[in-house]
C-alpha cells in the first residue's frame, strides 16, 4: 500500500467517525455513555474477531503482549472518556475538541519515540486546529464535556503513536483491533449493568445508533486506522483524521439541525487544505521487505532505507534473524543505525 493511498483511507475513516458522532449524541437518549460504549465495540470486536484467525502465523515477538496491553488500556481511556463528552457537549465543539489531537500528536511522537515533525507538518496542524476553532463558533467557556473531549484528544494522541509503533513493530492489525473492541466491552458493559440502564429494551430502542456506531464507526473505522498506521506516520493520520470535525459538524448540521456560519465554512476549508497538503505530501509508496530467500539473500545487501547513508549495507549473518532485523530496521527509525554492520563483521 502506498503512503497515499493509506491516507486516503484514514480521510474515509474521519468521514465514518464524523457522521458518526451524531449517533453517539443520539444514542445516549437510550443509554448511559459506558453502556453505550461498551455495546459498540461488543459490536465491533465481534465482527473482527473471525479476521484474528488469518494472522495466527504471524510470529509475535516478547514484547508483544506488554505492547498491546498499552495499545489496548489507552484506546479504552480514550473511547470512554470520548463518549462521556457528549453528555455536556454540542457535536460541532466535541468534533473541535478532539481534534485539537492533531497539534498533540506530533509532539507526543516527538517525546515518546523522536519522530521530529517536519515545518511542514507542523504548519498543516496549526492550521487544522485554527480551522476546527473557525469551524465551531468558538469555544466562549468550558464545561465538563468539554475538558472530557480535551483529555480524550490527549489520550488520543498518545494511543495513536502507541499504536504506530505497535503496528511498525508487529502487524497484526485484527489482533490489535479486536483486543482493543472486546477489552472495552468487557469492561464497560459490567459498569453499565451496574451503574448505567443497560438492558436489552434500551439496546433495542439503540438499534439504529449502535450499528451506525459498531460496524462502520468502530469496526470499519478503527479497522482502516490501525491498517494505515503501518504505511504512515502517526503525525501525519493525526492531520488527516482531524477531517472527523468537518464531517461531523456537516451531519450535526443535517441531521440535528446545527448551524454552520460563513466563519465555519472558512474553517471547514482550511481544514481541507490542510488535510490535502499532507495527504499529498508523500506519494512514493512504502518501502517493503525483499522476496528474496535463501542463504545467499541473507547476506545481501540491502540499500535504500531512509536515513541510511549511501555506501553502507546492512547484513545479518543467519537467514532467520535476517527478516527481523531488517523489518526493525525499515520501521523504527531508532533501530536503523543500531542495525547496520560491517559485512565481514557479520559473516561469521
Amino acid at each position: 500500500m502506498s503512503k497515499l493511498t493509506a491516507n486516503l483511507l484514514l480521510l474515509f475513516a474521519a468521514a465514518l467517525w464524523g457522521f458518526g458522532n451524531v449517533a453517539q449524541k443520539t444514542v445516549l437518549n437510550h443509554l448511559d455513555a459506558l453502556s453505550a460504549v461498551g455495546l459498540r465495540c461488543l459490536i465491533g470486536g465481534l465482527l473482527v474477531l473471525p479476521f484474528v484467525l488469518t494472522e495466527r502465523r504471524l510470529p509475535a515477538g516478547a514484547d508483544h503482549f506488554s505492547s498491546l496491553a498499552r495499545v489496548v488500556a489507552l484506546f479504552a481511556v480514550s473511547i470512554v472518556l470520548q463518549q462521556l463528552c457528549y453528555l455536556g457537549a454540542t457535536v460541532t465543539n466535541a468534533s473541535f475538541l478532539i481534534s485539537t489531537a492533531t497539534v498533540i500528536t506530533p509532539l507526543a511522537a516527538w517525546l515518546v519515540i523522536g519522530e521530529r515533525p517536519t515545518a511542514g507538518l507542523m504548519l498543516a496542524a496549526g492550521s487544522t486546529v485554527v480551522g476546527c476553532l473557525f469551524l465551531s463558533g468558538g469555544i466562549t467557556g468550558l464545561g465538563g464535556g468539554d475538558i472530557a473531549a480535551l483529555l480524550s484528544a490527549g489520550c488520543y494522541a498518545l494511543w495513536t503513536v502507541e499504536l504506530g509503533r505497535h503496528m511498525q513493530a508487529y502487524a497484526r492489525p485484527f489482533t490489535a483491533a479486536a483486543a482493543q473492541f472486546l477489552v472495552v466491552a468487557a469492561l464497560a458493559l459490567p459498569l453499565g449493568a451496574m451503574q448505567g440502564n443497560l438492558s436489552f429494551t434500551a439496546a433495542c430502542e439503540a438499534g439504529p445508533e449502535l450499528v451506525v456506531l459498531g460496524v462502520f464507526s468502530t469496526a470499519v473505522a478503527f479497522g482502516i486506522q490501525i491498517a494505515a498506521l503501518r504505511f504512515t506516520s502517526a503525525s501525519h493520520a493525526a492531520v488527516i483524521v482531524s477531517g472527523e470535525s468537518v464531517f461531523g459538524a456537516m451531519g450535526a448540521a443535517i441531521f440535528l439541525g446545527e448551524q454552520c456560519s460563513a466563519v465555519g465554512a472558512l474553517g471547514a476549508a482550511i481544514i481541507l487544505g490542510s488535510i490535502l497538503s499532507v495527504a499529498m505530501a508523500s506519494r512514493t509508496p512504502a518501502a517493503r521487505l525483499p522476496s528474496r530467500t535463501g542463504l545467499n539473500a541473507a547476506y545481501a545487501p540491502i540499500h535504500g532505507f531512509p536515513g541510511a547513508p549511501e555506501g553502507w549495507e546492512v547484513l545479518v549473518g543467519k537467514p532467520h534473524r535476517r527478516a527481523q532485523q531488517l523489518h526493525r530496521f525499515e520501521n523504527d527509525p531508532s533501530a536503523r543505525w543500531r542495525a547496520i554492520w560491517f559485512n565481514a563483521s557479520m559473516r561469521n
